[in-house]
């Protein structure tokens, strides 16, 4: 049997993944290691290394993965982010997104298993609340009525960890069920609810990466963020496979 990417994505087709970072958000912090990650990153996915896994080496990333950058680091209010995200999404080819975010009290690499609707108390940059929540009680409208508490990726988050800690022995990366009920956690429900909306597969994740800045810290983010990406293609690929998709 050959690798998932030939059975899903021939050679001349692209899979397109986009990768949006943050701009900084605390006194305390004024570099935010999510955007240095991203804007850091190479335009294609680099070749895989030799794995110790049979199978993951037989399904290695297709040929031709773009990674595509926001050019710019999202500014961090809610006002900002609920219009930015269907326009990520819309007008262009997007496979995948990666939604890069920093976590203060974490000294390790997490992928997000899930997006929350509600609990967004604390106010953002420019010293606002989401306000959904006291607009329901008002009886107004809000954008996510209709939606669920949570939505989880529609991604297989264990399986693509399991491949993301093959491929980064000496870097500690976990999964998370708590993505922080702020910006973070805002723009992750935000794509999640979108694509949950237009009835599209919920081909999304969050990657929360310490707060270190330094060449050191951002080198191992870029390669934590490729591996993840290709943990994430050919987890994908190899679902669709075995679906016969």
């Amino acid at each position: 049997m050959g690798s998932y990417a030939e059975g899903l994505h021939p050679q001349d087709e692209e899979i397109t993944v986009y990768v949006t970072g943050f701009a900084p958000f605390r006194d305390q912090n004024p570099v935010n290691p999510s955007w240095e990650i991203a804007r850091a990153l190479p335009p294609f996915l680099p070749p895989s290394k030799p794995s110790p896994t049979p199978e993951v080496s037989q399904l290695a990333a297709p040929p031709r993965v773009r990674i595509l950058v926001h050019p710019e680091p999202v500014h961090v209010a809610y006002t900002t982010v609920r219009p930015l995200v269907p326009k990520l999404w819309e007008g262009r080819k997007i496979d995948y997104m990666v939604h890069i975010g920093m976590a203060t009290s974490r000294q390790f690499y997490c992928v997000e298993r899930r997006g929350h609707r509600d609990g967004y108390v604390m106010k953002d940059v420019d010293g606002e609340l989401l306000g959904d929540e006291e607009r329901k009680e008002r009886g107004e409208k809000c954008e996510w009525d209709n939606m669920p508490e949570e939505i989880l990726s529609g991604l297989n988050i264990e399986d693509i960890w399991k491949k993301w800690r093959v491929a980064l022995p000496n870097t500690d990366v976990r999964v998370s069920e708590d993505a922080g009920h702020y910006l973070c956690d805002f723009i992750y429900y935000s794509s999640l609810s979108y694509l949950e909306m237009k009835g599209e597969e919920k081909r999304v994740v969050f990657l929360h990466v310490p707060i270190d800045v330094d060449e050191a810290a951002v080198k191992t983010g870029v390669e934590a963020t490729i591996e993840l990406i290709r943990a994430m293609i050919q987890s994908d690929g190899q679902k669709k496979l075995s679906a016969g998709q």
